[in-house]
């Protein structure tokens, strides 16, 4: 496989829609990069405001911040939490149910 659609930084937010507790080990494993590359990937997202994260025991519970707008001109206007709802569900969840499956509420 030479390309895919989705970046790595796009690949790693849905692994944290998907499950907040989601450790970096098993991202890598889901994206197919490594764990060095997912921690860089979660530093980006952390500076740029698009996710946070609390301790919880021996684990990360991340929270995404849905309202935060893609960066790419060719999508301005649409946000992250828009995005993720297309590709974890067809755009087809109300808003509110968005929100809540990605943690943002």
């Amino acid at each position: 496989m030479s390309w895919t659609f989705l970046t790595n930084h796009a690949q790693v937010l849905l692994c944290i829609a998907r499950n907040p507790r989601v450790t970096a080990h098993d991202i890598a494993q889901t994206v197919g990069i490594t764990e060095r590359a997912v921690q860089r990937i979660l530093h980006d997202l952390h500076e740029a405001g698009y996710i946070s994260h609390v301790r919880e025991g021996r684990h990360n519970r991340y929270t995404i911040y849905a309202d935060r707008p893609l960066r790419h001109p060719a999508q301005q206007g649409l946000s992250v939490g828009e995005l993720l709802a297309v590709l974890m569900n067809g755009g087809t969840r109300a808003t509110g149910e968005i929100a809540a499956a990605i943690g943002s509420e």
